[in-house]
């Protein structure tokens, strides 16, 4: 029965439109009808700018934060990595916005800070090295998963390694229309690094 409340709390916080609110609140913008229609920080990054990508950016990854960190507040005796998953599911499925969200790249990231930061720096490094070089946001997303991955082998984290797996293979679903414009070489590319 713990196991449930903490799951719906998480999926509820995960369903935090944070894309939403700040293109509505901030720009008069509702961002679901500009760029990608997506309500993740890359579409606010693309149509309202690096200030409000960076707001909603961060407040996704708080939402996975959160969600993962909880447990351990609370002193609960659940696993934080499951209660996190759905956060993950509340970012891509929110019921307060239809159940159309992000691709839950940030929120994420988010989880993986909760329970172990060391790897999350590794993820946000590979990242950045990758968008340096690629200018691919789609693509640095999917690659610093796999390198999360690789990175939890090598510290023999198998339970972390099981959920950043999961978490990757969210990523790269949700990214198949990417895919196939990096191999069209029709996928936009970031200007600002």
């Amino acid at each position: 029965m713990e196991y449930v409340l903490y799951i719906i709390i998480a999926y509820l916080l995960g369903s935090i439109p944070s894309g939403l609110i700040v293109g509505k609140a901030g720009y008069g913008k509702d961002i679901r009808e500009h760029g990608s229609g997506n309500l993740g920080g890359t579409n606010t990054f693309r149509v309202l700018g690096i200030k409000a990508g960076l707001i909603v950016t961060t407040a996704d990854i708080l939402k996975g934060t959160a969600a993962a960190a909880l447990p351990y507040f609370a002193g609960a005796d659940v696993i934080p990595l499951i209660v996190g998953i759905f956060a993950v599911v509340g970012h891509m499925y929110p019921i307060f916005a239809n159940f159309k969200g992000g691709k839950a790249v940030a929120t994420s990231g988010g989880v993986i800070l909760g329970v172990n930061p060391v790897i999350f720096i590794i993820l946000i490094l590979s990242f950045f090295i990758i968008l340096y070089f690629s200018k691919y946001v789609s693509l640095s997303s999917m690659v610093s998963g796999i390198i999360g991955i690789i990175a939890t082998l090598i510290v023999e984290d198998y339970g972390l390694t099981l959920i950043i797996t999961l978490f990757t293979i969210f990523v790269i679903y949700r990214h198949r229309s990417n895919i196939k414009r990096i191999i069209n070489k029709t996928e936009p590319k970031i200007t600002w690094m």
